[in-house]
């Protein structure tokens, strides 16, 4: 018999109540204080008969983030199951990710489920499609600085520091140094194209190539992350022409493997529940929206956008 794990949560709101706790767990559970650094909270209109009836309450609170501010709470000490009976008490504007407290200490907390929409400053860090390639207004990324910054001029950041020809291990590599100036609260990795490419001699039909390699990237970029209290939030690839792209500098991108690089990352992100935005619809057999078959145009980065702002905000 499999022995059940201790998860700690951190709550700022009705899963403190003992009279929750015993609906939802049949116990009062071990908690002890705690603050959570970098957020604040607003109030979240609930509709779910259930929790209404559970907590006694039609409002609840939900974090957001603010520099300088901190949020007391305090963390709950709870067995597999009852962490997945917290999980379903929560509604579908929350989900579980990893924080960390005041003290230092790494913990559960139920975030906004949007994952952009409770963000104060955000760094992007990726490829020549992050970065905006062949589109003079600064691509999806500029679109998405244009509003997110827009509502709050003086507080809101987000910074673009992707760099054409990145891979994720470029990424992985080079991104803890650039994060300490502009002290994010999400970080969005935004790499993919180049982690796509195979050498053109030997280019597999089938997306079979050996991916695993790119789990230590995406592990190094997760603590990263969360070592600077950042929210890690990963895109997918974008849809490609295969019969439109060329060879680069001995590489070839063929959309198999593509594919199978998109399948990875959303499992990866599942396994670790990290945010997963998914880029490849958008511009689906849709080629008069690439440049060469991988570049979109600024129209295809206008369509990328608006695909983003629909997920995240």
């Amino acid at each position: 018999m499999t022995e059940s794990r201790t998860h700690t949560l951190f709550s700022f709101g009705t899963l403190r109540d003992e009279r929750v706790q015993t609906a939802l767990f049949g116990r009062a559970v071990p908690t002890s204080p705690a603050s959570l650094a970098g957020y604040t909270t607003r109030p979240l209109k609930i509709t779910d008969p259930a929790v209404i009836a559970a907590s006694g309450l039609d409002v609840h609170l939900i974090l957001e983030r603010r520099l300088g501010a901190f949020v007391e709470g305090a963390v709950l000490h709870l067995t597999d199951e009852e962490l997945a009976a917290a999980d379903a008490y929560e509604v579908d504007d929350y989900t579980r990710r990893r924080v960390v407290l005041s003290s230092g200490a790494s913990t559960w907390a139920y975030l906004d489920a949007k994952p952009l929409r409770p963000a104060e400053r955000i760094v992007v860090v990726g490829d020549s499609i992050a970065y905006g390639r062949c589109d003079p207004r600064g691509g999806w990324a500029g679109h998405l600085a244009a509003a997110h910054i827009a509502p709050n001029e003086a507080e809101r950041r987000l910074f673009n520091l992707a760099v054409p020809g990145s891979t994720l291990a470029d990424v992985a590599e080079q991104t803890p140094a650039l994060l300490a100036a502009r002290r994010p609260d999400t970080l969005l990795v935004a790499a993919g194209i180049n982690d796509s490419a195979v050498p053109a001699a030997g280019a597999q039909a089938d997306g079979t190539a050996d991916l695993a390699r790119l789990a230590d990237s995406l592990d190094a970029l997760a603590a990263t992350a969360l070592g600077r209290g950042a929210r890690l939030v990963v895109t997918g690839p974008s849809w490609l022409d295969e019969s439109r792209t060329r060879d680069y500098e001995g590489l070839c991108f063929t959309r198999a493997r593509a594919l199978a690089l998109r399948a990875f990352v959303r499992a990866w992100c599942e396994a670790n529940h990290i945010d997963f935005l998914d880029l490849w619809e958008p511009l689906r057999e849709r080629t008069e929206l690439l440049v060469d078959g991988l570049h979109p145009t600024a129209e295809g980065h206008r369509a990328l956008y608006e695909h983003l702002d629909a997920l995240t905000r």
